[in-house]
């Protein structure tokens, strides 16, 4: 399975679905309100399953790499999307995107891009000195292609 674009065209911000800030100890109850809002917008078994991992995996590197804390929105575009933000140091994206082959593991992790990557329809990336932005949308029956 090819790695998404990454896409600058991402659709534009739509109706908020839920918001929540988050640190380690709040990562199950985000994890169910994505479940819960996921299945409202039409997500089957797999398709949330997926896209949970995926925005899971957002957080856990927000937390891990971003202060400890991050800012979660879902939105309801033309399909679903995820904005996760920190406030860390930011990271150099072409050491992640584009990536096709899987990379190999080290102490610090190195895989949670690239799964989702592999989970998301796109990924959308701004990092700076200031923290980091990543957009991901969830991939549906509709968008696998």
């Amino acid at each position: 399975m090819a790695n998404p674009p990454l896409d600058q065209h991402a659709p534009a911000a739509g109706q908020p679905l839920f918001s929540s800030s988050f640190t380690l100890t709040d990562l199950t109850r985000v994890r169910r309100e994505v479940e819960a809002v996921s299945r409202r917008c039409g997500l089957d078994h797999d398709e949330i399953e997926n896209w949970v991992i995926a925005v899971n995996e957002l957080m856990i590197n927000a937390i891990r790499h971003g202060g400890g804390t991050g800012g979660l929105l879902l939105l309801l575009d033309d399909q679903l999307t995820c904005e996760v933000t920190d406030q860390g140091w930011g990271f150099n994206t072409a050491h992640y995107f584009p990536r096709t082959e899987r990379p190999p593991l080290s102490d610090t992790g190195g895989m949670g891009l690239w799964v989702v990557g592999h989970m998301a329809d796109y990924v959308l990336v701004e990092s700076g000195s200031t923290g980091t932005t990543i957009r991901i949308a969830a991939r549906t029956r509709d968008t696998r292609g």
